[in-house]
C-alpha cells in the first residue's frame, strides 16, 4: 500500500487548511512502512510519552499537538528554498509507546527511529518527555557512533538521579555518555540558566569534555559568537540536535512547557540556531521535546513554535545538500 497523500483532495486548491483531512506533518505523505522509506530524505517520528516528567505532566500529546499546529509548506523567507521541495519528507507516524510503562515506550521508539536510520533517512522525532533521548540517540549512537551532540535545554539533563531516581527527564544525557553513545568531547549545551543542577554534575561533565554556555554567555557575547565556537568543538562526525522547548523564554511558550524556567532565549534566535546547526554539521537526527499543548491548532504558541523548530532543521538540511 502506498503512502497516503493528506492533500489529495486540496491538490487543486494547492494547498491544505491546518484543521480540515489527514493530520500528518505539514500535510506529508503518511506511512508507518519502513518498506516506504527508500530514497526518503527525512521522516518525521512521534514519541507521545511523559511518563519520566518530575513536574506538569502532558508532553505525550506534543506529537498531534504539533502535527496540528503546523502550516502549509512554502519557502523560507531569510533561507530562500522550501525544504520540503527540495527534499523528500515523510510523516512516519508515532512510535507504539505504551502508557505507564517507560521501559516499553522507549524500546518501540528505539525500534521506530531505527528503521529510518538504517532506511538512510534523517529522523526528525516529535516528544515526549526528554527521557526520550536514550532511546532516539542511543538508536542513532548503536549505529553511527559515538554521536556529537547539540542540546538546547535550560537545564543540563546530566544529573545522577532525579528525586532518588537514576530514569528520568533530567538524567538521559549522563545515561547516553556512560553508555558510549554520547561523545563527551563532542557534546555542547546552550541555554542554561536557573539554579540545576549543582557543581557535582558541572565536574562531572568536565571531566569528560562536555562544554556548556549558559544563557548569560549568550547575552554577553552574542548568540553567533557562541555557535561559532559550539559548531568548532564538535569537529567532524555525526551530530545529534536535540531541543528542550524550555530553552525558550517561558513567556514566548503560553505555559506550553512542564519546567519552565524564567530568562531563556528569544523565539528568533532558537530558529536561527536549529537551522545554522542543520546547515554546518553531519545532522544524523533531531528532536524536540517537553512541549505540553495548551490550545488547539495554531492557537497552542508552544506547538506552533515546535513545528517551526523541525522546520527550520529541515531548511538547514536543504541548504546543506545545495552546498558546492
Amino acid at each position: 500500500m502506498p503512502p497516503l497523500d493528506p492533500l489529495r483532495r486540496w491538490r487543486q486548491l494547492g494547498e491544505k487548511p491546518d484543521y480540515a483531512g489527514l493530520l500528518s506533518f505539514a500535510g506529508l505523505p503518511w506511512t508507518e512502512d519502513p518498506g516506504d522509506l527508500s530514497g526518503v530524505d527525512a521522516a518525521i517520528v512521534g514519541a507521545p510519552t511523559d511518563d519520566l516528567v518530575s513536574d506538569r505532566p502532558g508532553a505525550r500529546l506534543a506529537p498531534r499537538a504539533i502535527r496540528a499546529a503546523g502550516c502549509p509548506p512554502g519557502p523560507h523567507l531569510d533561507a530562500g528554498v522550501d525544504a520540503l521541495a527540495e527534499l523528500r519528507v515523510v510523516d512516519f507516524g508515532d512510535a507504539a509507546c505504551v502508557p505507564a510503562d517507560p521501559v516499553a515506550s522507549h524500546e518501540a521508539i528505539a525500534a521506530t527511529v531505527g528503521e529510518v536510520l538504517d532506511a538512510g533517512a534523517l529522523p526528525v522525532v516529535l516528544g515526549g518527555d526528554h527521557g526520550i533521548s536514550t532511546a532516539t540517540i542511543a538508536a542513532a549512537g548503536q549505529r553511527r557512533g559515538p554521536v556529537g551532540l547539540v542540546h538546547l535545554d535550560a537545564h543540563a539533563d546530566t544529573g545522577e538521579v532525579v528525586f532518588g531516581v537514576r530514569r528520568s527527564h533530567g538524567t538521559p544525557m549522563r545515561r547516553l555518555v556512560e553508555a558510549g553513545h554520547v561523545a563527551g568531547e563532542r557534546y555542547v549545551q546552550l541555554g542554561l540558566r536557573g539554579y540545576w543542577p549543582g557543581p557535582e554534575v558541572f565536574a562531572w561533565q568536565g571531566e569528560r569534555g562536555i562544554r556548556h554556555h549558559l544563557m548569560s554567555e549568550l547575552r554577553e557575547r552574542g548568540l553567533r559568537r557562541v555557535l561559532d565556537d559550539a559548531l568548532a568543538a564538535l569537529g567532524d562526525g555525526p551530530v545529534w540536535l536535540s531541543v528542550d522547548i524550555d530553552v525558550v523564554e517561558p513567556g514566548a511558550l503560553g505555559g506550553g512547557t512542564g519546567t519552565p524556567e524564567p530568562g531563556g532565549m528569544a523565539v528568533a534566535d532558537l530558529l536561527e540556531t536549529c537551522r545554522v546547526v542543520a546547515s554546518s554539521v553531519d545532522l544524523c537526527g533531531a528532536e524536540v521535546v517537553e512541549v505540553i499543548p495548551t490550545a488547539v491548532g495554531s492557537a497552542d504558541t508552544a506547538a506552533v513554535i515546535a513545528d517551526r523548530v523541525v522546520r527550520e532543521v529541515l531548511t538547514g538540511l536543504a541548504l546543506r545538500r545545495q552546498a558546492p
